[in-house]
């Protein structure tokens, strides 16, 4: 019994220290989505869906949940938002080459069309796109890729 208490006392001191760690928050507001929403075009149900299920991960404008400020969760999603940017970062559309804009767009698509996106760990809390939500991404990301296309064609002749 001692050592399970001696165990439970390690646990809560560390538990307590990580408090300490805290994990640098982005910063942008919905600013810093603006280009690429300008140049995508969504229209205003799939700018809302963006907006509810995306940018959390995908952009420097980050609505943080309470539980964000505690330790070990603040360090989780942390990484899971550097995970995401990663991936894909609306925040930084305009430095991406057309090129790159395209494949980011045909990425979006395969991981909705998979079920990857959004992950089973955000749906748990938040909710899963439904049918007809995806159908409707998938929509606008296929006439976005069409645009860029157009434009690789252009910039190739």
């Amino acid at each position: 019994m001692k050592i399970v208490k001696y165990i439970l006392i390690v646990l809560l001191v560390a538990l307590v220290i990580i408090q300490f760690i805290r994990p640098e928050k982005n910063k942008g507001g919905y600013e810093s989505i603006a280009f690429f929403e300008k140049e995508t075009k969504p229209s205003a149900e799939v700018a809302l869906l963006l907006k509810e299920n995306c940018y959390d991960c995908h952009s420097d404008q980050t609505q943080y949940p309470w539980y964000s400020e505690i330790a070990p969760f603040s360090l989780w999603l942390d990484e899971h938002i550097e995970h995401g940017k990663g991936h894909f970062n609306a925040s930084a559309w305009d430095s991406y080459s057309i090129k790159k804009k395209d494949h980011k767009m045909e990425e979006l698509v395969e991981m909705i069309e998979e079920g990857e996106m959004p992950l089973d760990s955000y749906t748990w809390i938040h909710g899963d796109l439904t049918e007809q939500e995806q159908k409707l991404i998938l929509q606008w990301a296929g006439l976005v890729r069409l645009q860029y296309k157009n434009q690789l064609q252009v910039s190739s002749k």
